[in-house]
């Protein structure tokens, strides 16, 4: 079939740094785990499956600096093995209890195969080195890795002061190019929020394009005419290519979506809260208190609290049928298109990397069979990279894309509202007052360098936008609000020290081993 149009996949790989060596009690360490085992093991798994299978596929992955900082970290990788060797021991106990029921001893030997291929991957095969392995396939063409702010710093309210903005990017950058020797194209802004404001420095650091949001396209200036199905170049000269509604909700709805499927695994039932409490009690938080331990036994089965069992096969049955419905819809999409576009037409459908694996646990078996359909199976489109596109088609429609996010209702009400505006203030004072700092103090050596980078560090730790996330969200507040009072308190201790040139050395060794993000920042970025 004569191919009219292209697909992009977008994933945003991202979580936010979090590293405690001060302690093992710290169960939001193990959101890092559990996307591991869940979300990057079986992406590089599938990739490496389609390779083999000589496959063409195209795919783009955003992988933060937070990320990147995480999985390169040696006590990390460290815990991250003492979590999967947990739970190899618990799914053993697991397959000794569940003799007397044939289907959940068939389930609990697939978890306890499961870990143990993980340590054998994550400890044997990649030698605890997951960024080099999603490098390989940037590095042979099927895999394009773009970039992000450096803590997922929300660009639409730190342009208070633009300079805290530039530093976002330049060490987004720089932290992208440490592991990947070379300049990233694309960025993912952070919560996709778009400003004008910041077009500029995009282009200064090397950067062609970034994903926006729907609105961010189609409310631009003058209105697009093809829509989010081509990009558009702001006046600045910077590219943006704007999400595929139509798509996204495919996938992403809680109503209709794919990941809603009765056969699929029920992310909300585990072990770790319906075990006898004393025989879970090892393997769930320190504190006693019932967490997920990535034991499910559950498929969705329906709107009832009398889950069925879930069956492997059955949820690879349904991954395979809405793949094909995925396919069939994107072909449609493209045929209704192309006939009006003087250039094929790009769905760009962009997800939160988790997504595939840790909260739809089939996703990237998904994407393994919609990529060899789209190869195999007649189709109008091929797949391919934002980058390749437009180098492609350079011919590109001026307008203003419209600020923008893909937070609730569009905007910035998630990051600003009553539950965390407090926040926001100190922010803004500790962002002007690294600037000072960095002005005042252009050309220091020594433990006062020292000091300035780990100020730089602090701001940029307490920006990410994560925790105001959180806050909105109600999920784990206590953590989240600890987080920020900890580095504009770290931050504020060491701009007094700096500015009174007395500087704590023991103070600055024990921040610099906890928020120890970013080895070679340079705070001249401030300047």
């Amino acid at each position: 079939m004569e191919k009219k149009g292209y697909v992009s996949f977008v994933l945003h790989a991202h979580l936010p740094f979090i590293h405690h060596p001060e302690s093992d009690d710290y169960l939001e360490e193990s959101w890092l785990y559990e996307a591991i085992s869940e979300t990057y093991i079986p992406l590089l798994q599938n990739f490496q499956k389609l390779t083999d299978e000589k496959v063409k596929f195209k795919i783009t992955m955003s992988m933060t600096p937070p990320l990147l900082s995480m999985l390169d970290n040696k006590l990390l990788q460290q815990k991250y093995i003492n979590y999967l060797e947990k739970l190899i021991e618990l799914s053993k106990k697991e397959i000794k209890r569940t003799t007397y029921d044939e289907r959940l001893n068939r389930l609990s030997k697939y978890y306890f195969e499961r870990y143990s291929n993980d340590l054998k991957l994550f400890r044997d095969v990649f030698k605890c080195d997951i960024i080099k392995q999603f490098k390989h396939f940037q590095d042979i063409g099927v895999l394009e890795i773009i970039t992000c702010g450096a803590t997922h710093g929300y660009f639409p309210i730190l342009c208070v002061n633009e300079k805290t903005i530039r530093a976002q990017i330049a060490v987004g950058v720089q932290t992208y190019e440490k592991y990947f020797d070379r300049k990233p194209r694309g960025i993912w802004l952070p919560e996709c929020g778009y400003i004008p404001e910041a077009d500029k420095y995009l282009r200064e650091f090397g950067i062609d394009y970034a994903i926006v949001e729907s609105h961010g396209v189609l409310y631009a200036d003058p209105t697009p005419i093809y829509g989010t199905l081509a990009p558009i170049v702001s006046p600045q000269g910077f590219t943006v290519f704007g999400r595929d509604m139509e798509s996204s909700r495919q996938v992403w709805s809680s109503i209709n979506g794919y990941p809603g499927d009765y056969n699929y695994r029920d992310f909300y039932r585990d072990i770790g809260y319906e075990a006898d409490y004393d025989y879970i009690k090892p393997y769930i938080a320190h504190n006693g208190v019932r967490v997920h331990t990535g034991i499910k036994y559950h498929r969705i089965t329906g709107n009832t609290d009398n889950k069925d069992y879930y069956d492997v096969q059955w949820a690879k049955d349904s991954a395979e049928r809405q793949a094909g419905h995925f396919l069939d819809s994107r072909t449609k999409q493209i045929a209704n298109a192309a006939p009006f576009m003087h250039k094929p037409p790009i769905v760009l459908c962009p997800y939160d990397a988790e997504l595939y694996g840790h909260w739809w646990y089939e996703g990237p078996y998904w994407i393994y069979i919609l990529f060899k359909k789209i190869y195999y199976d007649e189709c109008n489109f091929e797949l391919i990279t934002p980058s390749e596109y437009i180098d492609k088609y350079p011919e590109i429609q001026q307008c203003q894309p419209c600020r923008s996010s893909w937070g609730a209702n569009g905007y910035s009400e998630v990051w600003l509202n009553p539950t965390n505006d407090y926040a926001h203030r100190h922010l803004h004072v500790a962002g002007d007052r690294m600037c000072k700092l960095a002005n005042l103090f252009p050309d220091e050596k020594g433990i006062k360098e020292q000091a300035l980078n780990q100020a730089a560090r602090e701001l940029l730790l307490a920006q990410s936008s994560d925790w105001l996330f959180i806050i909105t969200n109600g999920t784990m507040v206590d953590y989240a609000k600890k987080r920020i009072k900890d580095h504009i308190g770290r931050f504020t201790k060491l701009y007094d020290q700096i500015m009174n040139n007395k500087i704590d050395k023991k103070f600055l060794k024990e921040i610099e081993e906890k928020d120890c993000i970013f080895p070679d920042i340079d705070y001249r970025i401030y300047c």
